[in-house]
């Protein structure tokens, strides 16, 4: 049973089905195992300590929304149900259940004795998000049940992770080395299975020139990062900044990836800094004002441009240096 019962959860789960409908049919594929009378779902937030509501099924409208509230994500870090274990239920506790808000205040209410509750991990510990099974007996479960339910757990995980589109997305990018998740308004969080890098880091200019590139619903943009402080001779590397799938919510602003730069095609340092410039749409004067250098010396650099691009027009060049990601974004910041 529990071996047909996990294949039938792992086709759920690796549906291709959006991730609101993947949870709701995991739960009730479930329910055909496991004995419950009400269930909730929810993803972990990653920067954080609350839940955000997944999916849920039999349950009104006020416990769902008390569930995914700061009260149940207090209640689950002082039970110790955020952490690597077997799940738990109320009689497991070293006091009555009634002493958590949220068995006080909403489930006892709605009718709800026992439960099952267990967080949901990924590979390397990383937390996922939280399933509480929830029943109006007052009997504990069984052994065999929950030794079930711990059994299917990475299933579960597997079927809710919103990571798995970002992978997906992030596993295009030829040779990519370093990744993260750019949120919205807080640090990014690194790509599982991609390494660190400090260019990536809390506030750096890099991440600010990914935001602006992907601002407004761009899908993608590629550029190109000095590295070593952008002087004639020093070595890039390819950003490739993706907007952020549904499935991660309005938390994140995009991907960002890092990796080898690829052919230059024999552009210099300066040319690639012009090339950023001509790609914003700036005159001669613009950049040679931005540069601190003359006209007649950007005018050069452009007839060098053209060349290497086999471009006829510097409207052309600036098209196929914004589509091979061949420049430094003109805002670039040092250090």
């Amino acid at each position: 049973m529990t071996e047909e019962i996990a294949l039938r959860l792992g086709d759920v789960a690796t549906s291709t089905a959006p991730l609101p409908e993947r949870a709701e049919a995991l739960l009730v594929e479930l329910g055909r195992s496991i004995p419950f009378d009400s269930a909730w779902i929810a993803l972990a937030d990653p920067l954080g300590s609350g839940y955000s509501s997944l999916a849920s099924t039999a349950l009104d409208e006020r416990t769902a929304r008390y569930l995914g509230g700061p009260s149940m994500a207090h209640d689950i870090e002082v039970t110790g149900t955020d952490q690597v274990r077997p799940p738990l239920s109320p009689s497991d506790l070293p006091f009555p259940a009634q002493d958590l808000p949220t068995w006080a205040e909403c489930l006892m209410p709605a009718g709800y004795h026992e439960a099952l509750a267990v967080s949901l991990f990924g590979p390397g510990h990383r937390h996922i998000g939280f399933l509480a099974l929830l029943s109006g007996d007052t009997e504990p479960p069984r052994a065999a049940v929950r030794r079930r339910l711990d059994g299917l757990t990475p299933i579960l995980a597997e079927g809710v992770d919103p990571m798995r589109s970002v992978l997906v997305l992030a596993r295009l990018v030829q040779h990519a080395v370093a990744g993260v998740l750019l949120a919205a308004d807080r640090e990014p969080v690194r790509l599982p299975g991609f390494v660190d890098d400090p260019l990536l880091a809390t506030g750096s200019a890099l991440l600010e020139a990914a935001r602006r590139a992907v601002r407004g619903g761009r899908l993608h943009a590629t550029f190109l990062w000095p590295v070593g402080g952008g002087r004639e001779g020093d070595s890039y590397v390819r950003v490739t900044a993706l907007n952020a799938p549904d499935e991660l919510g309005t938390g994140f602003a995009g991907i960002v990836l890092l990796s080898p730069p690829g052919s230059l095609r024999r552009l210099t340092a300066r040319e690639l800094e012009v090339l950023g410039l001509v790609v914003e749409g700036c005159s001669n004067q613009a950049i040679a004002d931005e540069l601190v250098v003359a006209p007649r010396t950007v005018a050069a650099h452009l007839e060098h441009i053209l060349a290497k691009l086999d471009a006829p027009s510097r409207t052309l060049a600036a098209v196929r240096a914004e589509r091979q990601g061949l420049y430094v974004p003109s805002a670039r910041r040092d250090g």
